[in-house]
């Protein structure tokens, strides 16, 4: 799954134009990832202990936010995105939770947290709270409901 989402990923972020049939295949799966991505969100928490720092649900997940970040990205899938219902709200609670997920344990979801020393910093969750701020971003991005929602 993961290996298919960064296939999705690259496809996403090629700067090729895209046809209009290119364009609704994108949208029919913005919906099934936003979907995906709204299930499983939680999932990440569990990276907050060391004995699942492998977990593969929370990998897919983290990938899946990679890729609704490089969909938000596209003015093209971008207004859709903005308009799926619950979207916004998940990411603004999961934000919420590893936010305090990272408050009571070691911080795993920020580089500055994760870092001591000049060792490199290896584990799937870093910047996972960036990535929500940046989804929240693009989903507010010129968009006043979606900016009083926040």
């Amino acid at each position: 799954r993961v290996t298919l989402l960064e296939l999705i990923m690259a496809k996403v972020s090629e700067n090729n134009s895209v046809t209009s049939e290119d364009m609704n295949v994108f949208m029919r799966h913005a919906d099934f990832l936003a979907d995906c991505f709204r299930e499983k969100c939680e999932a990440v928490l569990k990276l907050a202990s060391a004995a699942d720092a492998e977990d593969e649900e929370a990998l897919v997940t983290i990938r899946l936010l990679d890729v609704l970040c490089e969909m938000t990205s596209n003015n093209g899938q971008l207004e859709h995105l903005q308009a799926l219902p619950g979207l916004l709200e998940t990411a603004i609670d999961t934000l919420r939770l590893t936010h305090l997920a990272g408050k009571q344990t070691v911080n795993i979801f920020t580089a500055t947290h994760a870092v001591s020393g000049q060792e490199e910093i290896s584990h799937p969750a870093v910047g996972f709270k960036a990535h929500l701020i940046r989804l929240i971003g693009n989903l507010c991005y010129k968009n006043k409901e979606n900016q009083d929602k926040v």
